[in-house]
């Protein structure tokens, strides 16, 4: 245990929400860093494990999708952390925390990108890490799609994807340091007659490789690549009427909170030895129905 965890324990940062800051000198090193100790949403021992130690120049994240649901509680998740938030969608209201630049654009577009990690560098001087929430998703027997549905899918969850991460992962790589998360799919690995999604199939399934080749690829240059894989999540995607019948998909017998999957980011944040994992947060789905 290092003296920021162990002075973060004397605090007494255990309860969610909590914070404090500490100035730690390393011992092989003149260089100073800060220490910001959080805790999202978990208690006690556990509170440690969210320590992000950074220089003076504070940590910054960008969310697409980051309007409601799942991308909202990143924003918010991330800001408990002390990070710098740059959140972006197709339509999204100015923040009135100024630590939150938000940014409306279609991540279709490279331009897009763009703009997004301009913005970032102007506003908060950084870019270190990148949370692909943004998604798209349309269950219907695989023969019923539309090319409409073929390109509303592909257009999120593969081009966005792949222009928001080219131009984030550049500024990583120059820095040799930070972190992409892409948030995919439970069903992919668990298919289900009853919820036939073959587009998310396609997408969601090639970027669970990807996560794991681009980890390999760049790991040497200091940069991770992780995902975390959901299960049904009570957001707005999902209309309550769905509910009852969704639950029931998990073994555990309920719809996983957006709290569940925003700890399941966070948790991968502040695990610097894990890449190219696929975080399974799905009640069980993966591993059979129950």
């Amino acid at each position: 245990m290092d003296l920021a965890h162990q002075k973060a324990l004397s605090a007494g940062i255990t309860s969610p929400g909590a914070q404090c800051e500490v100035t730690v000198r390393r011992v092989d090193s003149s260089e100073t860093w800060k220490s910001v100790c959080a805790s999202p949403s978990l208690p006690g021992a556990w509170a440690c494990a969210y320590l992000c130690r950074m220089n003076n120049e504070q940590r910054v994240v960008i969310v697409t999708g980051a309007s409601q649901g799942i991308g909202a509680g990143l924003v918010a998740g991330y800001r408990r952390l002390g990070f710098s938030v740059v959140a972006t969608s197709r339509a999204i209201t100015p923040a009135k925390d100024e630590k939150v630049l938000t940014i409306a654009g279609d991540i279709r577009e490279r331009a897009t990108a763009r703009k997004v990690v301009a913005a970032a560098k102007e506003r908060f001087g950084r870019v270190d890490t990148l949370v692909n929430n943004a998604g798209a998703f349309v269950a219907k027997p695989f023969i019923e799609y539309t090319q409409e549905d073929f390109d509303v899918v592909t257009g999120t969850n593969v081009t966005g994807l792949f222009h928001m991460t080219q131009v984030v992962l550049a500024e990583l790589l120059s820095q040799r340091s930070g972190h992409i998360v892409n948030i995919t799919a439970a069903l992919v690995d668990q298919p289900l007659a009853s919820v036939p999604a073959g587009l998310a199939a396609v997408t969601k399934g090639g970027l669970n490789a990807l996560t794991r080749s681009l980890a390999v690829e760049v790991a040497k240059r200091g940069v991770r690549v992780n995902a975390v894989a959901p299960g049904a999540v009570k957001t707005p995607m999902h209309a309550p009427a769905t509910h009852d019948f969704l639950a029931k998909i998990h073994p555990v017998g309920r719809m996983g909170e957006v709290q569940d999957i925003v700890d399941a980011v966070l948790y991968l944040e502040s695990a610097s030895f894990v890449t190219g994992e696929i975080l399974h947060v799905d009640g069980g789905e993966a591993a059979g129905i129950g």
